[in-house]
């Protein structure tokens, strides 16, 4: 693991530290049990729910862990109700010992789950937990429909049920938790979508794991200290030492893109940048770009085409790192282009926008490239590459993002809230919330900030991952500066770069 990523856990890592604490450090299961169904109480508390708390418990130890949760908020004076989905037979050893400990022997709630939970003050979902993957089967998925249908906040153990904690997938229903408590460390399923929207406000707790427990190694989420690998400035330095970046792209109708990729390279630190775009409209560029140079590139009016192919080759021979793609229109002719050109550009390259969509259904010939790529899909575009609908992406993000990185040879970022950074083995995720980047053109800047990281020296996966956290961070920012999400335009996002890519041992 990086370590400037915040590890996640896999179920079977998780399950690797609760073998390892109870099997080799001699921790009582039932101890570990007692914690975490403690944290949850103590979270229902904290909502300080106006009637009954109703507990559903499936059959594991998460069960287990909401039996405890039960009892305890009965000592905290609260009205606790269980509700068993399986008989009592059926429960694991543990969750049987904390059912022994309740005052009452609570009777399976059957189908009558919703008519249980009505009137109740707070709901605790103790279902699944890590383990769970797959669509929940009767009686758990009627017991979260019920849930889904009950008006009461929704607290979760470890995992929202009907959450796949390894992937975040959600294969059936899912308990929309107002606030997900999680045992030890946080799990992949917790960040990445749909699994996030069913989280809610995540509290990790401990339960009394002892130091030197399995670290995670799965994924991690994107910490500040990685805006630190990027090298600075210093006497020395020059234009030339600080990174070249041309960016290729553009169309009529469509110069914005390439103009606002080349200038986020800029303000990310790039020496210089260059753009390669239609001769007869480099003019365009000429009026409106003062810091960045431009080099027209012959080809058909207004696009660039099949004749473009030597001329765009030759603005990439000196770049340190390249962008292809913004702006350039579909027209079979520019994405032909883009075909015979990205696996002869020497240098690093960003693919993004219609550079993608030249790949839709090729992806395989990405992977003949010989120097590093990065791919910028949102779910419409990966799903392109890969062939299916953009809906199946968003079932199954991590996979897919996975998937294309090992088929291109290539790094993809799979954009959204939960944007993912995986090279096939590594995986990072972005958990700065920025909905201001919902806008167009943010994708562009993006892009530029990428190759400008490149340009300056970082691998190519730390290179994705420091542009989408300095990305997240310049969304929230421009937004903090306009008072409103709504109001962010991809320029101001470009403007509030300085900020998202100062970290806190940065500071000037």
């Amino acid at each position: 693991m990086e370590p400037w990523l915040r590890g996640l856990y896999d179920a079977e890592g998780m399950r690797a530290v609760d073998r390892w604490a109870i099997e080799e450090q001699s921790v009582d299961s039932l101890e570990l049990m007692e914690n975490a169904g403690r944290a949850v109480a103590e979270a229902v508390a904290r909502l300080a729910p106006q009637g009954p708390v109703r507990v559903v418990c499936g059959k594991g130890n998460n069960g287990g862990d909401g039996l405890v949760a039960a009892r305890l908020l009965r000592g905290m004076g609260f009205e606790a109700e269980v509700l068993l989905l399986w008989p009592a037979a059926e429960l694991s050893a543990d969750a049987t010992a904390n059912l022994r400990r309740l005052e009452d022997a609570p009777g399976v709630a059957g189908s009558d789950v919703a008519a249980r939970l009505a009137g109740s003050g707070a709901v605790v979902d103790a279902i699944f937990g890590t383990g769970f993957s797959g669509a929940p089967r009767e009686p758990a998925a009627a017991a979260i429909a019920a849930i889904h249908a009950c008006d009461a906040p929704v607290v979760a153990c470890d995992v929202a049920s009907g959450v796949d904690a390894a992937t975040g997938e959600v294969a059936g229903a899912a308990v929309a938790a107002d606030v997900t408590v999680t045992f030890h460390g946080a799990k992949i399923g917790h960040y990445v979508a749909p699994g996030k929207w069913a989280t809610g406000e995540l509290v990790v707790a401990p339960i009394g794991i002892p130091p030197g427990a399995p670290e995670p190694v799965a994924a991690g989420v994107i910490e500040p200290a990685v805006l630190d690998l990027a090298p600075r400035r210093g006497a020395r330095s020059t234009k030339f030492s600080s990174g070249q970046v041309t960016i290729a792209g553009g169309s009529r109708g469509l110069t914005g893109a390439v103009r606002m990729s080349s200038t986020a390279a800029i303000r990310a630190g790039a020496g210089y940048a260059t753009v390669a775009v239609p001769a007869d409209l480099e003019p365009v560029f000429e009026a409106a770009e003062v810091e960045v140079m431009s080099h027209g590139v012959a080809g058909p009016p207004g696009h660039l085409g099949a004749e473009s192919a030597a001329d765009l080759l030759a603005a990439f021979e000196r770049a340190a790192a390249g962008v292809l793609g913004p702006g350039l229109g579909r027209d079979e002719g520019s994405l032909a282009l883009v075909r015979e050109v990205a696996p002869r550009i020497g240098a690093p390259l960003v693919l993004d926008a219609d550079g993608l969509n030249a790949f839709a259904g090729r992806l395989d010939l990405l992977a003949t490239r010989g120097a590093p790529t990065i791919l910028t899909p949102h779910a419409g575009e990966l799903g392109r590459l890969l062939g299916r609908d953009a809906a199946e992406i968003g079932a199954h993000r991590l996979a897919a993002a996975r998937e294309a990185a090992t088929r291109a040879g290539a790094v993809v970022v799979l954009k959204g809230d939960d944007t993912i950074v995986t090279d096939g083995a590594r995986v990072a995720v972005n958990a700065v919330a920025a909905p201001g980047l919902a806008t167009a053109g943010t994708g562009d800047v993006l892009s530029g900030v990428t190759a400008a990281l490149l340009a300056r020296g970082l691998e190519p996966f730390v290179a994705a991952c420091a542009a989408v956290l300095a990305h997240a961070r310049a969304g929230r920012e421009a937004a903090r500066r306009l008072g409103l999400a709504e109001s962010v335009i991809a320029t101001d996002v470009i403007a509030a770069l300085p900020a998202g890519l100062r970290s806190a041992a940065r500071v000037e």
